[in-house]
């Protein structure tokens, strides 16, 4: 009986053996699968208020006759760094503003180089272009010569030496926050706005509710998602092509796009949700003018987002790839010194405001520029998602063209970055005119509309741009 218990203890003893061998070759293989599929990208994130200290004077609109009174929403500026298995580093930083001139973006962009070593090709400064925000230094310059007295011109220079420091002091606090992290992406669908030149603004909730709202859009909702290890979201960032015009009163906020950040950071606590605006220079929301439409447009820009989160998402092998070009874009036929001075004695405002302009950079220079050197910076991020970054207020046939000549919405196309020197029109609507089509050059203090080369020379400029970085990367 004796024996018999020892051969069991010993037969028992062999089963636990190899149980204890197979769990523990288990156990190895899935250590090994998870550090095999461990996360090879590193991200960071930051995040400032910006929101104006001081009652100055509000971008966006000419017809404001005071300062801000107070705010509904406040101001942000937000950063995220990333980092590929190469150590190739991009910074994305959004501000909740109308927009940027090239001065204080050239300022921002050498300091962030000096100090982080990273060149023009790979960080992006994208405004939200919200019309309830502040002057910012140069941006929008002849309806800010005309509107600003001593007072509110030092003021906005305050603002705008602080708002230099808090970006750059957040690029810096992205990049020290560099953590493992997971980066995936997906597209989504918003519906609220509206091309604002063919629908006028009283016919679009009849439209709307007939079906028959006409004009080009691009109502894609881009979303890229950064989660840590654990899958908790980090970072979600959305992109929409649509003028943030909701509201034109005299409370600082980050109209819609500010609504559909707050709430994703509602829904994902510990999140930073970032917006960015792409081609919506032709674009409203409308209906508008009330703080609900603002809200409601704003939940309906989170839901879309929130919907591609609830989907299965495309993961980004860890590789990126970054090129920048400045292009010597040229304008129409410039404006003699007679004709300058004669907008002088013009009973509009803002003409005679960008005539005295003008004729400083005569007096300075001895002639007009008749070209203006305009950014555009592509990013790959894995080797499908391809993402353009322009300058000014481009209309929407720029993303719908390059969408449909390249990999459709596995390219992304954002306006408003860098450098908001003035409207970016396409052939057809310089062709049309009106104000995207040169009107609006007149408050932005530039010479005279575009050449009608304009379209051709950005698309082939940003084409060859992404084409030269693939190449590059698969010699």
């Amino acid at each position: 009986m004796q024996n018999t218990t020892v051969r069991i203890c010993a037969r028992g003893c062999r089963y636990v053996s190899r149980l204890f061998l197979a769990l523990v070759l288990m156990s190895s293989t899935v250590v090994l699968g998870q550090q095999a599929d461990s996360p090879k990208w590193q991200a960071g994130v930051a995040v400032r208020r910006i929101t104006p200290e001081k009652l100055l004077w509000m971008a966006g609109y000419g017809h404001r006759d005071h300062p801000a009174e107070g705010t509904l929403t406040e101001l942000y500026a937000k950063a995220i760094c990333l980092e590929d298995a190469e150590s190739q580093r991009i910074l994305l930083i959004t501000l909740d503003l109308v927009g940027i001139d090239k001065a204080l973006s050239d300022r921002i962009r050498d300091e962030i180089a000096e100090t982080l070593q990273f060149d023009r090709a790979h960080v992006c400064l994208n405004v939200s272009h919200t019309h309830t925000g502040p002057v910012v230094a140069e941006n929008l310059s002849s309806m800010n010569e005309a509107v600003l007295d001593d007072q509110q011109r030092a003021l906005v220079a305050e603002y705008a030496a602080k708002l230099s420091q808090d970006v750059v002091a957040i690029a810096g606090e992205a990049v020290r926050s560099l953590q493992p992290c997971r980066l995936s992406w997906g597209s989504g669908v918003a519906a609220f706005a509206v091309n604002r030149r063919n629908n006028p603004e009283a016919e679009v909730p009849a439209r709307r509710a007939a079906g028959t709202l006409v004009g080009p859009a691009d109502h894609d909702v881009p979303v890229l998602v950064v989660r840590d290890q654990a899958g908790a979201y980090r970072a979600i960032v959305f992109g929409y092509a649509c003028h943030a015009t909701v509201l034109s009163f005299y409370q600082w906020s980050g109209d819609y796009p500010g609504f559909a950040q707050l709430a994703l950071e509602a829904d994902y606590p510990g999140c930073v949700a970032m917006f960015w605006a792409g081609c919506g220079a032709d674009q409203n929301p409308l209906p508008r003018r009330q703080v609900e439409l603002a809200q409601r447009y704003g939940y309906e820009l989170a839901g879309a987002v929130k919907q591609v989160l609830d989907r299965p998402l495309r993961d980004l092998e860890s590789k990126l790839t970054a090129g920048y070009v400045e292009i010597d874009l040229p304008f129409g036929d410039l404006p003699t010194r007679e004709q300058i001075e004669a907008d002088l004695e013009s009973k509009d405002r803002f003409v005679a405001a960008r005539a005295r302009r003008l004729l400083v950079q005569l007096d300075v220079e001895q002639s007009l520029s008749p070209t203006y050197p305009y950014p555009i910076t592509r990013w790959t991020l894995g080797n499908e998602l391809e993402w353009f970054f322009l300058g000014g207020e481009v209309v929407v046939d720029f993303a719908l063209r390059l969408k449909s000549e390249r990999r459709g919405t596995n390219t992304w196309v954002a306006g408003y970055t860098n450098d908001v020197m003035a409207y970016i029109p396409s052939r057809r609507v310089l062709q049309e005119g009106g104000y995207e089509g040169g009107g609006a050059m007149v408050y932005y203090g530039l010479p005279a509309a575009w050449a009608p080369t304009v379209e051709a020379d950005i698309i082939q400029a940003a084409s060859r741009l992404g084409d030269d970085v693939d190449r590059t990367v698969s010699n």
